[in-house]
């Protein structure tokens, strides 16, 4: 009886772990588009022409951009920030799937003894 209740126990601890494993991939996703639209971004405002007017949304309202310098430093930190965030939830991402597989071979342990 024994058996069945670390089974078990192991099914819910499995099924917590898919859980989190598909949620950190949604983040994953999501953190990906975020980086990529900045990086668009970065590209976009330093191949803007310096003769022509920027523009940034700011809340409600667009404005144009005063200091080109500090709006590409902004987006650069900004980006070099979600790619750090990005790398850490990459790690995290492969912690949960090792220990998913570690669950699921014991789980598979327990069915065969």
């Amino acid at each position: 009886m024994r058996r069945l209740g670390e089974s078990m126990e192991n099914m819910e601890q499995l099924q917590m772990v898919v859980n989190e494993v598909q949620s950190a991939r949604q983040q994953l996703a999501n953190l990906r588009a975020q980086v990529l639209e900045l990086e668009t971004t970065v590209e976009s405002v330093k191949s803007q022409p310096k003769d022509m007017a920027l523009h940034q949304q700011m809340g409600g309202v667009m404005v144009e951009v005063a200091d080109r310098e500090a709006l590409v430093t902004e987006l650069e930190e900004t980006l070099a920030s979600l790619r750090e965030h990005l790398s850490r939830f990459t790690e995290r991402e492969a912690e949960l799937m090792s220990t998913y597989e570690q669950l699921k071979n014991m789980l598979a342990g327990s069915e065969n003894a």
